[in-house]
């Protein structure tokens, strides 16, 4: 073969070897009872759960053929932290960028998957995928920088678990009977959607672990009892090796880390996860935060009892640095302020709240709004007062200061990007402050979820470089349902020109009623009026405040079981005319 010959074969891009992984997919009910301790009806696919793991190489082409089969809700698919450059109406939230997909409907999704790492999928559809659909997606790299550094792959997937079925506890967590906000506390604690798992090692290898928390609320400590490891991935980025005993991940981070086997197979060895108890109102009595596994080195050693630890000292993510040198963007173009707050509105829930506003999902999909406004899609006004919308011109550097007041933690995500954390504060820092905080990172760390500490903040630098519709918004399901979310219009005017909508996604819209044009409230006319517009209930009367609608709902509940008393009173028969007891009667007559 000659010289030029060999060279022109190395010049051959790798998306010629890619290939098309296909999945025919019908989401159904099946049972499931994970934790040994109740018995439920959970979303699966194919009649089965654990879901399937999605699993291709970098450079293929995904097409899921997805079929509605519940019978009374709808669904949809996000695949959480992939960027779909160019496939924006692939992202999965509803009305976001597609309608639902009702029952008996169907809906393809197809795009193509340009990134290493660790991944999942998930329901995006009122706070539904707890209820059993988010599974593995795993993207596999043979140009990783790591890759001669492992001997094996491990998936291990995190979550929590509840009892109740979403519907249910939605219901009573957005009520004016929880006006404290106090989320509903999983029951347990799962790993790879079981309990007290093993995984067979070899000794003296080395396995590449991929670690994901898909919890709907429970982040989680996790550690190996008697090995360190190191981390090499955050969310799809990697990293340099850096050196920990203890990792803390919120629902939706994922992490991969290197785990070397002792060469010692004479015992087995747990590794622990153990669900953060500060992001419960109140710890229920019973509940066990813990779930383990074991490192199977022997099959005839017994499994040991996990050792107490003294304290929770997780490694800082902020000290990750990435192997692509990434190092920190120019100042931004445009900086997003954005305040969290829990408040009560007028029908006596408590919600969440960007710079005062709860988050509602608009009439028409955003995505079509910003295809069909024509030059208004520029104006975040047609997006709606409650979508949080942000319009980004198309390659800006953005900025987005997340001041958290609140005593609780978020982990925030963003759609279609990563990002970096230029700064993120201790606890109880208060808001960010520009002239008092350290310089970032040369090389900024880079995720798609990361943690706002409680009543701190974090800031978060990128490029818009992704002309899409991107929700970013709190990976807290239950703060998610109660509004902690806003909207990234990306670079509408270039989504009008090179985005035409699938048939089928346009057939789910009709199916379900949905208009596909004009603003938030379906105004082709006015783009700018938005009359009929969702928005969110109206605020409380003067004066009320959580404490008064606290007391006002026991001296409902009060009343109510008062007359329920006075009712059944009034209906029991006059003492007089009871009949005697025999018994009673018996003791009388002697």
């Amino acid at each position: 073969m000659s010289f030029s010959r060999v060279l022109f074969c190395l010049a051959i891009p790798s998306t010629i070897f890619a290939k098309t992984v296909t999945y025919d997919w019908n989401i159904t009910w099946t049972n499931g009872n994970p934790d040994g301790q109740f018995d439920r009806p959970i979303i699966g696919i194919n009649g089965k759960w654990p879901i399937p793991a999605i699993e291709v190489d970098k450079g293929d082409r995904v097409i899921i053929n997805m079929h509605n089969g519940l019978g009374k809700e709808d669904t949809s698919l996000h695949f959480h932290g992939l960027f779909q450059n160019g496939t924006t109406h692939m992202d999965g939230p509803v009305q976001i960028t597609q309608c639902p997909v009702g029952p008996g409907q169907s809906m393809v999704y197809d795009f193509k998957v340009d990134q290493p790492g660790t991944y999942w999928y998930h329901s995006h559809n009122k706070g539904q995928y707890p209820d059993g659909l988010r599974g593995p997606l795993i993207v596999h790299d043979k140009d990783s920088p790591h890759r001669g550094l492992y001997d094996e792959e491990i998936v291990l997937t995190l979550s929590d678990w509840y009892h109740e079925m979403m519907p249910v506890l939605i219901s009573k967590f957005l009520s004016y009977t929880n006006p404290t906000g106090a989320e509903p506390v999983p029951q347990a604690a799962l790993m790879n959607d079981s309990q007290n798992i093993t995984v067979a090692v070899q000794p003296g290898k080395t396995y590449l672990v991929r670690i994901i928390n898909m919890a709907a609320f429970a982040a989680q400590y996790l550690w190996f009892e008697d090995h360190d490891f190191k981390v090499v991935e955050v969310d799809g980025v990697y990293t340099e090796p850096l050196n920990a005993k203890m990792l803390y991940i919120t629902a939706a981070q994922r992490v991969s880390l290197l785990l070397t086997t002792k060469n010692d197979t004479t015992r087995n060895y747990a590794f622990v996860g153990s669900m953060d108890e500060d992001l419960f109102d109140e710890v229920p009595e019973g509940l066990n935060q813990n779930v383990t596994g074991w490192l199977k080195y022997s099959n005839d050693a017994p499994k040991p009892e996990p050792q107490p630890i003294d304290e929770f000292d997780p490694m800082d993510d902020f000290l990750l640095v990435p192997t692509d040198g990434e190092k920190l963007l120019p100042d931004p173009d445009y900086s997003i302020t954005l305040d969290v707050t829990m408040d009560n509105l007028g029908d006596g829930a408590n919600y969440a709240f960007f710079n005062g506003v709860t988050f509602v999902l608009p009439k028409v999909p955003t995505l079509y709004s910003a295809l069909t406004t024509r030059d208004f899609a520029t104006n975040p006004v047609v997006y709606g007062v409650n979508t949080n919308g942000y319009v980004l011109n198309h390659m800006d550097i953005i900025e987005i200061v997340v001041n958290n007041n609140d005593p609780g933690k978020h982990p925030f995500h963003l759609h279609g990007h990563n990002f970096q954390v230029t700064h993120r504060s201790a606890d109880d820092a208060g808001n960010y402050d520009p002239s008092t905080s350290p310089i970032p990172p040369v090389i900024p760390m880079r995720r798609d979820v990361v943690l706002a500490p409680p009543n701190g903040n974090v800031v978060l630098r990128f490029r818009a470089d992704n002309a899409g519709i991107w929700l970013f918004h709190c990976h807290l399901e239950w703060h998610l349902v109660s509004g902690l979310a806003a909207t990234f219009i990306e670079a509408p005017l270039l989504l009008q020109k090179n985005l035409t909508i699938p048939e089928d996604h346009l057939a789910a819209c009709k199916h379900g009623g949905i208009p596909t044009s004009g603003n938030a409230a379906g105004n082709t006319k006015d783009f700018l009026d938005l009359t009929g517009a969702n928005t969110s209930p109206p605020p409380l009367p003067s004066g009320f405040t959580t404490r008064g609608i606290v007391a006002l709902v026991f001296s409902v509940v009060s009343a109510i079981l008062g007359m329920i008393v006075i009712v059944l009173y009034g209906m029991a028969e006059p003492i007089a005319s009871r009949p005697v007891p025999v018994v009673a009667q018996a003791a009388k007559n002697g």
